[in-house]
């Protein structure tokens, strides 16, 4: 429009009406990016391989490996022992004393009973 030429009403309101259907257009489409970011960012914190069940999936593999780094010092405790008892006769000796009761001839086995506690 240039000035000083008439404003035709008609027009007029056709472009208000129109720029009202492009803002609220706008302002929907603002409201439809805010709740898809708002399920997006939900599903990524708790949502099926979100952040906290990252967070466990760390904490249960941290535990695994320490049961692991356990389980391996006590295989190798145990081929150290099957190692001795495979070679050692002292310490099939020790295990047959402890575990069996058993003595070298001549030797003499003394039980001693623990003593009764004193009364007070």
């Amino acid at each position: 429009m240039r000035e000083g030429e008439p404003v035709d009403e008609h027009l007029l309101g056709l472009a208000r009406a129109r720029r009202r259907r492009d803002e609220r257009g706008r302002r929907r489409l603002r409201w439809a990016l805010l709740f898809v970011t708002s399920l997006l960012l939900a599903n990524a914190l708790v949502g099926e391989n979100g952040l906290l069940d990252q967070v466990r999936h760390r904490r249960d593999h941290a535990a695994l490996e320490q049961e692991i780094a356990h389980l391996r010092e006590e295989n190798e405790r145990l081929r150290e022992q099957a190692r001795r008892l495979r070679e050692d006769p002292g310490a099939i000796e020790a295990v047959a004393r402890r575990e069996l009761g058993l003595v070298k001839p001549g030797e003499h086995t003394v039980l001693v009973a623990p003593a009764e506690p004193r009364p007070r």
